[in-house]
């Protein structure tokens, strides 16, 4: 379990997290939902420590991570993989030294034994025989997958997911998603999801949380949101609603 407590951050004197609360239960998929720019992405960075907190308690499994120095966190940043929004493959290397990437990083384990468990994720994620591409020769829900293979080869405890579906087609999209409902439920791990794409997050998602202006101002099951009366979330469910019916609208034009 994941546990923040009144988290604060600020850049340049402007408050991004202005005393957030939110509860990461283990075992769950807590999609964290929001409009882009509310500092979703910030959120996670700051759990990884990739950023400094101001203020507040991060607390990950029932350690108090906040203020740890780099070497304190080695151990807790083991037990978390991530799906960064660009994937953040390396552009030099193969698919399989990018998969293999956090091993040889963190382990010793022989090379047979790695090109073993790198082949096993890779089947997971649907990329049979691609250890030898380059990213070049990826397309973007490709890239995507690889990288969820490189995030989930240390069977870490808790996985991010940092926009996973943005920039992706519908179908690479419900493909994504797919994916994530597996890891979760495959390799029992705790599942974060950050996004604005309210359609994975209904898909993906056992509990959500809604930021709004620095904070969480929703934290409940997803059929619980849709009943909410505060008029940031009825706002943000009505324009989720209006993109999607516009793109059916211009698809039937189109004869799609």
């Amino acid at each position: 379990m994941i546990e923040l407590i009144n988290i604060k951050k600020s850049f340049n004197g402007l408050e991004v997290l202005k005393g957030l609360n939110c509860v990461i239960e283990s075992g769950k998929a807590t999609v964290i939902l929001g409009r882009s720019g509310c500092g979703k992405s910030v959120l996670l960075k700051l759990i990884l420590r990739l950023i400094s907190l101001d203020d507040g308690k991060i607390i990950i499994d029932n350690v108090d991570t906040s203020t740890f120095t780099e070497s304190e966190m080695q151990p807790i940043r083991k037990k978390i993989g991530i799906l960064f929004q660009g994937s953040a493959l390396f552009d030099s290397l193969t698919v399989e030294e990018n998969v293999a990437y956090p091993l040889l990083e963190h382990e010793r384990i022989p090379q047979e034994e790695i090109r073993r468990r790198v082949k096993e994720v890779l089947s997971f994620v649907e990329l049979d025989g691609t250890q030898k591409m380059m990213p070049a020769e990826l397309s973007g829900g490709m890239k995507k997958r690889v990288a969820l293979a490189r995030a989930i080869i240390n069977k870490p405890k808790y996985i991010f997911f940092d926009e996973p579906t943005t920039g992706l087609d519908p179908i690479t999209a419900r493909r994504i998603d797919e994916l994530i409902i597996r890891t979760t439920k495959e390799f029992g791990t705790t599942t974060v999801v950050v996004t604005h794409d309210l359609v994975s997050a209904f898909t993906v998602g056992d509990k959500f949380a809604f930021m709004h202006d620095g904070r969480i101002i929703f934290d409940g099951k997803p059929d619980e949101i849709l009943r909410s009366d505060k008029p940031e979330i009825q706002a943000f469910i009505r324009e989720s609603q209006w993109k999607r019916d516009s793109l059916q609208e211009k698809s039937a034009a189109a004869g799609l």
